[in-house]
């Protein structure tokens, strides 16, 4: 299986009719599934969220860009040298990302921006693809406790042993590291569960993981 899924992917029925409905509704959006962004043979960060924004990357084309949440991830990433260029959540503005890599648990944007749970079984051979087509990969961070869980499933880790907790980092087999965030969402922001100082202590946190010898 493919790093990512093709436009037309038929494994999730609901999402194939919402992609479906919404094509007919919105025909200049990208409605599609999202591929991961960035470099996967060079990137040594992985950035896992939910599943694309529904106004945001399925518009759009591109992880993250497009609604808010793009609007807080992109400068910590901007901010700690993971990319480069002028972030205006168009996929045409001059962002290019540096060692780093974005990417969702499930591809294709979900009603209410709840996927389910066999929709995101469904999509883990695409993490797992794009986890292993990364020979430099050395942190993962998940953003909200679906993503986190979706990678240690996808890696063979038990949840158990790595509860999630905004913050934390937890060691994985392979000398990979997991990282975790609650969710860059607006709803996260405007209720106080998040805000940008915190999540740039998270990229901070990892760029020192990074920077330290292999």
């Amino acid at each position: 299986m493919p790093a990512d899924p093709g436009v037309d992917c038929p494994l999730c029925p609901r999402l194939v009719e919402y992609r479906h409905n919404l094509r007919a509704d919105e025909p200049s959006w990208y409605n599609s599934p999202v591929p991961t962004f960035g470099d996967l043979l060079t990137a040594e960060l992985l950035i896992v969220g939910l599943a694309p924004g529904v106004r945001g990357a399925n518009r759009t084309g591109r992880a993250f860009t497009g609604d808010f949440a793009g609007d807080v991830l992109y400068p910590a990433l901007l901010a700690h040298g993971l990319a480069t260029g002028q972030f205006d959540a168009r996929p045409d503005d001059t962002l290019q990302l540096k060692g780093c890599a974005i990417t969702n648990a499930v591809r294709c944007v979900p009603p209410q921006n709840k996927p389910t749970g066999p929709e995101i079984n469904a999509c883990r051979p695409y993490l797992a693809d794009t986890i292993e087509a990364m020979p430099q990969l050395r942190v993962m961070l998940a953003l909200g406790r679906i993503a986190h869980d979706a990678v240690l499933r996808t890696v063979g880790e038990k949840l158990s042993a790595h509860p999630f907790k905004h913050g934390a980092i937890h060691a994985l087999p392979r000398g990979l590291s997991l990282a975790d965030s609650y969710h860059t969402s607006r709803y996260n922001v405007n209720t106080g569960v998040l805000t940008p100082d915190m999540f740039d202590a998270v990229v901070a946190n990892m760029t020192a993981v990074l920077s330290t010898p292999r």
